[in-house]
Order: C-alpha cells, then sequence, then structure tokens
C-alpha cells in the first residue's frame, strides 16, 4: 500500500521545492522536507531483540525497517541509544560517543543508519542536554573536587543551612530538585532524578561541548534531533526561591532563563543550519503564546516543538480528571495557531512518556478497541502540523493492567507512589488505579509482532512484561486484514503523502460546539477537504455545519459509500472527504 523507496523521496523532494503557486511573502506556504515527513518514534529496548537477552537492540530495529517503511513514513525518531546506567529509561546519559551496550554497537548504528538510507529514509535521535547521568565523566570529575575544571560543568550551591538546600525548588518527578554531596558538602541541582545532575549552560564550555557531540552524530548521518526537556537549560537569574503559586507549576519557570533563546540561536548559528536538520523541542513549561519565539523561521531557533496540553488532557501530574470533547477541540484550535504564521506544529497521541492514546482517548474495550483506534489515526494524522506515531500505535496497542506498585518500572511512578502512599499522605487505593492509568510503563511494554511466544520481540525473557492482549492486536494478524488498523494508518500516510493540502492546507474547525463529533477543514488553493471524527462509542446523528456539501469519500474507517456517511455516524466513524466548491 505504501509508495516505493523512491517514489517516497521524490515526494519529498518536489513538494519541498515546489514554490511556483506559493506566495513568497506568506511563510505558512514554505515547503520543507520536515513538513511533509511522518515520524515513526522507536523507544528501541521495547523494539525488537535479534540475541534474545530480553532487550530490544539496534540489529532489532535494523531487522524491522520493512515494517516500519510499509507505512509510507519518511523520518524514524530513535529514543536515547547512548550508554546509559538506565536510571530513567535512557535518558540518564553517561557517554554521548558510545551505544549503550544494552542495545549494540557502533558498528550496529552504522549498518542501522546505512539500512536506513537505503529505504529512502531519515534517522533523528535524541539530543538529552539539560542533564548528564550522575554517571558522567564530566559528573565523576566535578564531584571529586571543588577545584575540579570540571566543577563548573554543573550548578553547585552551599545550603542554607545544616541539612537545607539552597532554594526550594522541586524536582519534575516529585521531592527537593537538589542533592548534597557528601565529599564536598555542596548541594548539586537535578530537576529531574539526583542520578541527572542539570549542566550549567552558562558555562561556554558546556556549550562547546553539546554543539561537538551534535556534529559527532551528524557526521555519522543522523538528520536532526528531538530535544529532551530543552526548555528548561538555562537557569533562573539567581536561583530564587519559587513562590507559593509558581510551586503549583515549576515547571513555568524552569523554561522561562534569561538566555535560552540566546543559546538556541548559538546552536542553530553553529550546528543546525549548516545541515538542514530537523529540530524538534520538547516544549514543557512553554505555553501556546510563547510558542513563536521559538519556531518562528525569523528566530532561527528551532523548527517544531511538542506541546503536551492535548496529550495530557484530563490529568494533573499523577491525578486523572475528566474532559470533553469541546475541551479537546478548543486545545486543538489553540495548538494549531500556536506557531504563528511564520512557525510549524507537531501533531501526535502518543511517545514514550503517556498512556496508549486507545486508552486515554479511545475505547480499548474488544469490541471498540480498533474502531476507536482508526477514528485517533485520522484525527491525528490529518491536522495541520508533522505527525509522529509511537511503536505500537499503528496496530492500537493499549495500556496494561497493574496490581500493585511492584508492577511498575517506571521511575516516576515509582517517586510519585513514594510521595503519597508511603508517605502516608494518600491511600493507596486512591493512587494506584490512578497512577496506572497516567504510568509510562503503559507505553514501553514489548512490541506485539505477532501471536507467538512472547509477541515475536524477543526468544528469551522480555526486559518487561508482555502486554497480554498481545495474541488479538499485533502486526502479523492485522497485516492480511484490509480494515485493520495498520492498514488504516497505511491508507492515510498515503494520502496525507498524495495531497499537499493535507500538508500545507489551513485547519479550520467548523463545529467547536458539538459534543462528540470532531469537524474540520484542510483547504489551499482552491481545494478543501474535511475531516469527520465521531469520538465516542455511540452512533451519532450529525447534520453538516451550514454550508458543506461533501462530493467525494477519500477515506472512511467503515468503508462507507458517500451517501451512506450522513447523517448517521456510526461509533468511532472517522473519514476525510472532498468538500464541493
Amino acid at each position: 500500500m505504501s509508495m516505493s523507496d523512491a517514489s517516497q523521496t521524490d515526494t519529498l523532494q518536489t513538494n519541498a521545492s515546489r514554490k511556483d503557486d506559493h506566495r513568497d511573502d506568506d511563510p505558512a506556504f514554505d515547503p520543507r522536507w520536515w513538513k511533509e515527513a511522518v515520524v515513526y518514534q522507536v523507544y528501541p529496548r521495547s523494539f525488537c531483540d535479534s540475541n534474545g537477552d530480553g532487550i530490544g537492540d539496534l540489529p532489532g530495529l535494523t531487522s524491522r525497517l520493512d515494517h516500519i517503511r510499509s507505512l509510507g513514513v519518511q523520518v524514524i525518531w530513535l529514543c536515547p541509544h547512548y550508554d546509559t546506567p538506565n536510571v530513567d529509561g535512557g535518558y540518564d546519559v553517561r557517554d554521548y560517543r558510545r551505544i549503550d551496550p544494552a542495545l549494540g554497537t557502533m558498528e550496529d548504528f552504522d549498518r542501522l543508519i546505512s539500512a536506513i538510507h537505503e529505504r529512502g529514509m531519515k534517522l533523528i535521535v535524541d539530543l538529552v542536554v539539560n542533564h548528564t547521568s550522575d554517571q558522567h565523566e564530566w559528573f565523576r570529575q566535578a564531584r571529586s573536587s571543588r577545584d575540579s575544571p570540571y566543577r563548573d560543568f554543573y550548578i553547585w550551591r552551599d545550603g542554607r543551612g545544616e541539612n537545607e538546600p539552597p532554594n526550594n525548588f522541586v524536582s519534575v518527578f516529585g521531592g527537593a530538585a537538589w542533592s548534597r554531596d557528601e565529599a564536598s558538602g555542596q548541594y548539586y541541582l537535578h530537576y529531574f532524578t539526583p542520578a541527572q545532575p542539570d549542566l550549567n549552560w552558562d558555562n561556554p564550555q558546556v556549550r562547546q561541548e553539546v554543539h561537538a557531540l551534535m556534529r559527532f552524530w551528524l557526521e555519522r548521518g543522523v538528520s536532526g534531533f528531538r530535544m529532551d526537556s530543552i526548555c528548561l537549560i538555562s537557569k533562573p537569574e539567581g536561583l530564587p526561591d519559587l513562590t507559593l503559586a509558581e510551586l503549583e507549576n515549576p515547571e513555568r519557570i524552569y523554561a522561562r532563563g534569561p538566555r535560552l533563546h540566546d543559546y538556541l540561536r548559538d546552536m542553530n548559528h553553529e550546528v543546525l543550519a549548516p545541515h538542514d536538520c530537523m529540530s524538534i523541542g520538547e516544549a514543557f513549561g512553554v505555553s501556546y503564546a510563547e510558542t513563536p519565539d521559538f519556531v518562528d523561521a525569523s528566530r532561527h531557533e528551532l523548527d517544531m516543538l511538542f506541546h503536551f496540553n492535548i496529550i495530557r488532557v484530563g490529568r494533573h501530574d499523577w491525578q486523572v480528571q475528566q474532559w470533553t470533547v469541546r475541551e479537546f477541540k478548543a486545545l486543538m484550535r489553540e495548538e494549531d495557531t500556536s506557531p504563528g504564521p511564520g512557525g510549524w506544529t507537531t501533531t501526535f497521541l502518543e511517545n514514550h512518556d503517556n498512556p496508549r492514546s486507545v486508552s486515554w482517548f479511545g475505547d480499548d474495550r474488544p469490541e471498540m478497541v480498533a474502531a476507536s483506534a482508526r477514528a485517533l489515526a485520522t484525527l491525528m494524522l490529518l491536522r495541520r502540523g508533522t505527525p509522529f506515531v509511537y511503536q505500537g500505535e499503528e496496530i492500537g496497542m493499549t495500556d496494561i493492567p497493574f496490581t500493585g506498585v511492584q508492577d511498575f518500572e517506571d521511575v516516576h511512578a515509582r517517586t510519585v507512589w513514594h510521595n503519597t502512599v508511603e508517605a502516608g499522605k494518600v491511600p493507596a487505593e486512591e493512587v494506584l488505579p490512578q497512577l496506572g492509568r497516567i504510568s509510562r510503563d503503559n507505553a514501553r511494554t514489548p512490541m506485539q509482532w505477532d501471536d507467538g511466544p512472547q509477541a515475536g520481540f524477543t526468544t528469551g525473557t522480555p526486559w518487561f512484561r508482555l502486554n497480554p492482549r498481545y495474541r488479538d492486536i499485533n502486526v502479523a494478524r492485522q497485516e492480511t486484514d484490509p480494515s485493520s488498523v495498520l492498514n488504516h494508518y497505511r491508507r492515510l500516510i498515503a494520502l496525507r503523502a498524495a495531497h499537499r493540502t493535507l500538508i500545507y492546507g489551513d485547519f479550520v474547525d467548523v463545529d467547536p460546539d458539538h459534543p462528540s463529533v470532531i469537524a474540520f477543514t484542510r483547504g489551499l488553493e482552491g481545494e478543501r477537504f474535511l475531516v469527520l471524527v465521531n469520538l465516542c462509542s455511540s452512533p451519532v446523528h450529525y447534520i453538516l455545519p451550514l454550508g458543506l456539501e461533501l462530493a467525494e469519500v477519500l477515506i472512511d474507517s467503515t468503508g462507507a459509500a458517500l451517501r451512506d456517511v450522513l447523517p448517521e455516524l456510526a461509533p468511532w466513524q472517522a473519514g476525510v472527504y472532498r468538500l464541493k466548491n
């Protein structure tokens, strides 16, 4: 169903170079290869194991590239592949120029990137440079002596008193953001776990080291970076205490460092611009209103941001809250306009840090899981922005059950449990069901390739438990089913690639007040498409807003013919339709 390797590459190059129909003064019509791409995210430990040790690895990923290629995607995003103690899923880097031995060798990486390029795809990697592992050589040297030349690579302060940190900063994972180094008596700052000390970006040597390691991977053939926690790299001037109001959402303060934009422009000038690479920043703490400061083309900073307002609707930290379709649509509208006329955005409903979309936004009961997964795919892939598909999302993988704290691998979940249940603040029966719903573990179970032993992920014992539903939800089972979630993804991605309107066209929410149906148009140069999604498990009688009339069915998740699409929408029915002019 997907295009050939040559045609896919040609489509990107042709669209990205075709400017003759565009208004030169409108940045929204500025073609770029990374706008037209669809990205597939791989969490390597859970993707495919090649040697039977139970841990996914780079050779395993190489062996499954044809599956990724068959989706029609053009870019693979590889989660951290660096040498790591693995305290936080690889986001604690011990050596930026070495491969995690559990994942393979540098030769394995070189073979992987060569195989990716042979298939007409590109690779981007995670850049984790707000912090390192506490086992990184820089930190080992820094903590060896107050006089170490690496001391200023990190942020050290004296305490305010006996066993009292320098200020009241809190970690993103809970608890104090400072840990005391017994040898020197000083505290070091860590926005995440104590095993992840924050780098001091005010030190020009740190910035030079970061630029050098970026060039190292670009020279090995990568085409860009997803930048982890990048908006946190500039620390508040003077590190003052947070107010009580600021402590409610400390990331809002952490992401407003005084030199953040200086550092990003410098990175762009020194590294990104000369390589025409793709750059995506994790926008933790950044508001929609602040987005143009990062992604407007005239700023020369980043290409796109990942906002989490949509993917985390209905939750506050670990607490689950009610949300509505109207609220979801309001966030979609705000996110669509957030980059401003000179910027670009992303569209995604899953990643390695959030639960499975079909369990959070859809209905993961056996009778509804496939229909709701198809609906969510239609919604995500056809919005304006570069789409990101997370491994397993293309087959509708679901969340997993949790019976107790022993079931959690996620350091964030275990920290929440420690700070609530073990601290005697919240009863276990209140925390467990909510923590199970939001845990990052839901996204990190092994990929479900078939219904055989260990779901085809490994011949050994998986590093993390399998989702018990793998016998019903797997790649092999969906390959030959034309109506499967997998083949729906392929059709949608091919459709987007074939229609410039579905990439660059404007986004208009034409029915913002409907309680269950999402309806938006994509329009460009006289062509308009309507995307309809019934986001509920009940049929809906639906009348198109005044002035809209369907002319052609491009894709309908139920296979409905034009005359049968409306007025009765089936549960989770979704499609894209050409509109009459």
